[in-house]
């Protein structure tokens, strides 16, 4: 099915950060007949006024939220069909749910893409499309099973690409598997793979493994993918000859890049120390926002909007856009929480069941890859580049990664076994204080068998 590129949208969101680029990215899906609402309540108004041919909305948002919005135009015999997504930070299963039980046509998380707003968009006008059959049919090639692992371009993954390297230069030969690494532009299309079964292995924030573990996801977190290695930015517009910290920050914008995330845990952690209210805009009262947006735009944000008080990301975005001298150093992550997990390897019980040699093999591997890269940091930064940058749209060197390195308490590869206390209270944090997510029963959640084998804490 295609979609006239002339329908009229309506987008509600309250930041004017996130109005503009939602007029970017429909753009760049072939969507320029845009309508713009500040709220639910404004939203009313222009669907009254302007008669769209498709909604997309925010979900947190003051005065009239996303659901309550949504909420109304189902409540209206006029506007019982009309198209509905809702494309927010509220990326956890549990509020996709409610979307859907209140009526909606679709959930894009952010951040999202073009592509993924584009597919949004065409599901919601065609709900008849068939679901993606979630039986994987895995390749076999010279009797090794065909491992497919998703990852994005960040450093947390590295250990990924050292490996990827190790075997294309014949330093190791895998007997049980043959490894296909799958490069994604960010945490949606991997966490959909894990979901319907389409990806054997990802590299993927914990959190949001976590998350789709208490809603069923049939997958188990195999091994970490590294320690450490988050950096929060604050802007170089902070005075502090006229500002506090809390003054600073207050009433003013924090990006992360993902709800489901230690990044956002860490950031709302120090923010509550400082005296401050951090949150998303709704009922509840705050007088810190954090937004959602991909890693990769956030310097280029932070640098043109100066309501945006800093960021919170992996590395090697934090260390660049400190090098390029457009934010300066707050924490780095391991200063608050010593040894800390980020990512982890998330695996699918279906390949681990079906092919457990493989699946200990994959875990060893990434194991003593993991020393491999610790032992030489100057081998690593080269293989970082190759594997984080191939097409050269980050913009990264060498010299990058090697200050990211060379930092104390910075990012760590040699000891990658998975301690279930630490995602205890990862999964507390968010769940009692922050109000996200599931509990969940980390015992059936966290496999250790294989690191077993290789390593003990």
């Amino acid at each position: 099915m295609t979609i006239d590129a002339n329908i009229k949208i309506l987008v509600a969101d309250d930041s004017g950060t996130m109005r503009l680029m939602f007029k970017q990215i429909l753009k760049q899906a072939g969507f320029e007949n845009l309508v713009m609402a500040v709220n639910g309540d404004d939203g009313i108004k222009k669907v009254k006024e302007e008669n769209p041919d498709l909604v997309i909305s925010d979900w947190n948002m003051p005065v009239k939220d996303g659901l309550e919005f949504l909420q109304w135009l189902r409540s209206q015999e006029k506007y019982k069909t009309l198209p509905f997504i809702m494309a927010t930070a509220q990326a956890d299963k549990g509020q996709q749910i409610a979307i859907m039980e209140a009526g909606g046509n679709g959930h894009v998380p952010k951040p999202f893409d073009a592509e993924q707003i584009k597919a949004g968009i065409l599901k919601a006008f065609a709900p008849e499309t068939k679901k993606l059959d979630n039986t994987k049919h895995r390749k076999m090639i010279d009797n090794k099973v065909e491992l497919t692992v998703a990852h994005i371009q960040i450093t947390d993954h590295l250990v990924l690409g050292a490996l990827k390297h190790r075997i294309e230069t014949g330093e190791v030969t895998p007997k049980y598997f043959d490894l296909k690494t799958d490069k994604q532009g960010g945490w949606n299309p991997i966490q959909d793979g894990l979901e319907n079964g389409q990806i054997d292995c990802a590299f993927v924030l914990a959190p949001i493994a976590m998350d789709l573990f208490a809603y069923d996801a049939p997958i188990k977190l195999v091994l970490l993918a590294h320690k450490n290695g988050s950096t929060f930015v604050r802007s170089r517009r902070y005075d502090p000859r006229f500002d506090s910290l809390q003054s600073f920050y207050k009433y003013k914008v924090v990006d992360i890049p993902h709800k489901m995330s230690v990044h956002h845990m860490l950031a709302h952690q120090f923010l509550r120390e400082l005296g401050l209210k951090p949150g998303v805009p709704g009922k509840e009262a705050i007088n810190v926002r954090f937004e959602v947006v991909p890693p990769i735009k956030m310097p280029g944000i932070m640098l043109e909007n100066e309501d945006v008080a800093g960021f919170m990301v992996a590395e090697p975005i934090a260390t660049k856009a400190m090098v390029s001298e457009i934010g300066n150093l707050e924490f780095i992550s391991s200063l608050r929480w010593k040894d800390h997990p980020c990512c982890i390897v998330a695996m699918q019980n279906d390949f681990i069941d079906k092919f457990p040699d493989a699946a200990q093999e994959f875990v060893s591997l990434l194991i003593e890859t993991g020393k491999y890269i610790e032992n030489d940091k100057i081998r690593a930064s080269n293989i970082g580049v190759n594997f984080l940058d191939p097409d050269g749209t980050i913009g990264l060197k060498p010299e990058v990664l090697q200050r990211v390195f060379s930092q104390p308490m910075a990012i760590k590869m040699d000891d990658l076994y998975p301690i279930i206390e630490d995602f205890d209270k990862i999964q507390k944090y968010m769940h009692d204080v922050m109000g996200i997510g599931r509990m969940i029963d980390l015992e059936k959640f966290v496999y250790t068998g294989f690191a077993d084998k290789r390593c003990q804490p």
